[in-house]
């Protein structure tokens, strides 16, 4: 016989939070056959969370239970359905079935979520709201579901009060459907936006809740008119008040945004006065034309403000101007003071300034011609430096300007109107020379520029950063041009010498080795920072000695300045005395001549007297004239030009001498002797 229960079916109402391992026992099956024949076993359907377990017993005893392996899940799987098989014995064998059906009782193990994490929705009334929405106005509608069935699953939506801000001041929410709805005024001028936080939570026991928020933006509305602030009124205002005076300082305030909030103003009427923009909503009210007292002593200036919401909103604001009488009208230039800047060097007849003067009058009282005044330097002409077209005002160079001679001078310019009595006024010209970088640096002593080489001696034992020797040079240019820079040039890349790029000290990298030579040749070259930039260049051999001793005294030794006498001062020693014999030698050589030709001539002048100063010049001198003649360091390169009495040059005239060197005539002496001086 077939194994055989009483039932078909058998169902089970089991938690989705029954702990695992929980058993359930199930019927047992019963066989008409005995013995082998009977029942001997069973077997449950294929499944990921049943199991049974068969408990063996006497004849007609074999029962089995379902063993919980894997936690239930209502939402995932609600009903489970499975096939126990109950097995005899015989030969061959039977069997019957029994169906079990398993209901998973639902629990609240679920949170309500959020369709959205963050409402932020694009329509005009959802999370962007006009501020002037009327009540009732439904903004946007939050959802929530819960995966749990029955009251479990039923949600109530509310908000949350986070300190001071209530948001159901404001808003409505419908706790069923989670509508959000407009309660109280929105005011975009007190708060442009809100950030609420919402609820949703769950009938459940103990109950589940889930938290989001809505950004809530408040769209601006055109309801604030512009606010015109009047400020720094200056009335009255001078007849002759320059264009561009300032009479008052108008503010326009809108408390809107955007396109609500921009505004534009502007005065309503023709009138000498204009608005001018300082920075947005900023303008200043400036006189715009001349005024005249004798034509209109008041002037009422009408000021409109409006907006560009959609539709505008506009204020206006009257500002009463009163005009005061002055005496008409002399020429005014821009600036009392007028600052030129002028590079060195710049072509002779170049315009360096165009002055200009204005004079409000017409006709010939305003018509202004230009004239030069006067220079800030005594000794220089005027009309040798600068010159000024009268009717143009352009101020025209008359000379190439050096920086390192003059830097600046000032002159004064006059622009006098045609009128009668004619009105004048004066201006200030400050002309300040630009500096060129045309001078090279100079190298100082003790050290001569590259040409000649210096020698600096250090000990073998030098440890690094020994100072070897201090290179100093100066450049006449200013500035930029006369910041110098010294760098090791040659040889390239030395690796036992540096050398301060500003300081101009050099010292050594590291300590002396066997391999190193014993004299090494530097060569310096020093750049000013112009542009171009300018070099100078000098040369020095540092030898390296053995005794520290000999380093001290034969190469540290300087002797006292009062002692030494330098080459140059014997060779310019040497330049007078032999000048100095040729030209007692001419001179002798020309009295003699004189003597010979004619006893009249020679009359005419006593004997001439040689006098040597201890500056290394001579004078040649006679009852009647007297000549100085100075020599420079270079004399022995020159061609000395003696003139004789019968043909003394004139006052100021400049004699030219071979090698660049100039003799002039100066007036010495109050009876009216010459002299020459070179």
């Amino acid at each position: 016989m077939h194994p055989l229960s009483r039932r078909k079916r058998l169902f089970f109402n089991i938690s989705e939070l029954i702990s695992l391992g929980e058993r359930y026992l199930l019927p047992i099956a019963f066989d008409t056959d005995i013995v082998s024949n009977a029942v001997k076993g069973y077997k449950l359907s294929q499944n990921e969370h049943f199991s049974h377990d068969v408990q063996s017993g006497e004849e007609q005893n074999v029962s089995a239970e379902l063993v919980l392996q894997k936690a239930l899940d209502r939402e995932k799987q609600s009903v489970i359905t499975l096939t126990l098989t109950a097995v005899d014995g015989g030969k061959p064998f039977k069997k019957g079935t029994m169906q079990l059906i398993i209901n998973v009782i639902d629990v609240n193990d679920n949170t309500p979520v959020f369709s959205k994490s963050l409402y932020k929705a694009r329509s005009l009334y959802r999370t962007r709201v006009p501020e002037n929405a009327p009540f009732q106005t439904s903004i946007l509608t939050i959802t929530a579901t819960d995966l749990d069935e029955g009251i479990n699953g039923e949600i109530i939506y509310s908000f949350i009060e986070r300190g001071k801000f209530n948001p159901g001041v404001l808003l409505y929410i419908n706790s069923q459907t989670g509508e959000i709805t407009v309660k109280g005024d929105l005011d975009f001028e007190k708060n442009r936006a809100y950030d609420i936080r919402i609820q949703a939570k769950d009938k459940g026991t103990p109950s589940r809740s889930v938290h989001g928020k809505v950004l809530l933006e408040v769209i601006d509305v055109n309801d604030n008119i512009p606010e015109i602030i009047i400020t720094s009124l200056m009335s009255p205002v001078k007849e002759d008040a320059q264009i561009g005076t300032v009479v008052a300082l108008v503010t326009v305030n809108d408390k809107d945004v955007g396109n609500n909030g921009l505004t534009n103003c502007k005065i309503i009427g023709s009138v000498p006065f204009k608005l001018k923009q300082n920075y947005k909503n900023y303008y200043s009210l400036i006189v715009d034309g001349p005024l005249d007292r004798e034509h209109a002593s008041e002037y009422s200036i009408t000021i409109i403000a409006s907006d560009e919401g959609s539709p505008p909103l506009s204020s206006t604001s009257v500002i009463a101007v009163h005009v005061s009488d002055v005496n008409d009208n002399a020429p005014r230039f821009p600036d009392p003071v007028i600052s030129v800047y002028v590079k060195e060097n710049s072509p002779v007849g170049a315009t360096i300034y165009t002055i200009s003067a204005v004079d409000p009058d017409t006709d010939e009282n305003a018509k202004v011609s230009y004239t030069l005044l006067g220079i800030s330097s005594k000794s220089t002409q005027i009309s040798s430096v600068v010159n000024i077209n009268s009717v143009t005002g352009d101020i025209v160079s008359q000379q190439s300007f050096n920086f390192e001679e003059v830097k600046t001078f000032q002159i004064k310019v006059n622009a006098t109107d045609d009128g009668v009595p004619p009105l004048s006024s004066n201006v200030t010209v400050n002309v300040f020379i630009l500096d060129e970088n045309d001078n090279s640096p100079g190298i100082l002593a003790p050290y001569s520029e590259h040409g000649s080489v210096n020698s600096e001696n250090i000990p073998y034992s030098a440890e690094a950063g020994y100072f070897v020797a201090k290179i100093r040079a100066v450049d006449a240019d200013s500035g930029y041009n006369a910041l110098l820079s010294y760098h090791i040039s040659e040889p390239k890349g030395t690796d036992l010498f540096r050398i301060g790029t500003s300081t101009g000290e050099i010292r050594t990298k590291r300590r002396m080795s066997d391999n190193d030579l014993k004299t090494h040749p530097l060569v310096v070259l020093v750049c000013d920072n112009g542009e171009p930039s300018l070099t100078a260049t000098v040369s020095i051999d540092v030898v390296v000695v053995e005794n520290t001793g000999d380093l001290q005294t034969q190469f540290r030794h300087v002797p006292p300045k009062e002692d030494s006498f330098s080459a140059l001062n014997l060779y310019l020693l040497i330049a007078i005395v032999s000048v100095s014999v040729i030209f007692l030698l001419s001179l002798i050589s020309l009295i003699a001549v004189k003597c010979h030709r004619t006893d009249n001539s020679f009359s005419r002048y006593s004997a001439p007297m040689i006098t040597t100063h201890p500056d290394g010049s001579w004078s040649y001198s006679k009852s009647t004239q007297q000549y100085d003649v100075c020599f420079s360091s270079d004399t022995l390169k020159s061609d000395v030009v003696v003139f004789p009495p019968q043909f003394p040059p004139v006052d100021g005239e400049l004699i030219n001498i071979n090698g660049g060197d100039t003799l002039s005539r100066t007036q010495t002496l109050p009876n009216k002797d010459k002299g020459l001086r070179l």
